[in-house]
């Protein structure tokens, strides 16, 4: 991914995303500290909200899957009326949040996002 600042590359990777997988309305990437690297949230949703509870989520889902002996923490996702939440870890340093539509095909979207959050790792890494 060459060109541009660190932050104009996770844009540019999540946008990619996002024109890839249809079903995907909305994607964030956030530091393990709750801070915004990158996102594109939709109007409403707040993103220092989205930041904080992605990275308590990812906080408390590794702890669960260490502490319950289900190894190295994949994804979490959260199923809801209208969609779900998914959160992928990139790295030690951040988490991918996607927001999706409730058609989504799940399998679909976590190839998707495990090729995607390899990419901001190494962008995160340069």
């Amino acid at each position: 991914m060459a060109g541009g600042s660190r932050t104009e590359r996770l844009h540019r990777r999540l946008r990619e995303l996002q024109m890839n997988a249809p079903d995907i309305e909305a994607t964030a990437v956030v530091s393990v500290d709750g801070l915004t690297m990158a996102s594109s949230l939709p109007a409403g949703v707040e993103e220092d909200r989205v930041s904080a509870m992605s990275a308590a989520m990812l906080s408390l889902g590794e702890r669960i899957a260490g502490e319950l002996g289900r190894g190295e923490l994949d994804e979490i996702y959260v199923k809801g009326e209208h969609g779900y939440v998914v959160l992928r870890a990139i790295g030690e340093e951040a988490v991918l949040t996607v927001l999706a539509r409730q058609q989504a095909k799940l399998g679909l979207l976590f190839l998707d996002m495990r090729r995607a959050s390899e990419d901001l790792e190494k962008i995160l890494q340069a």
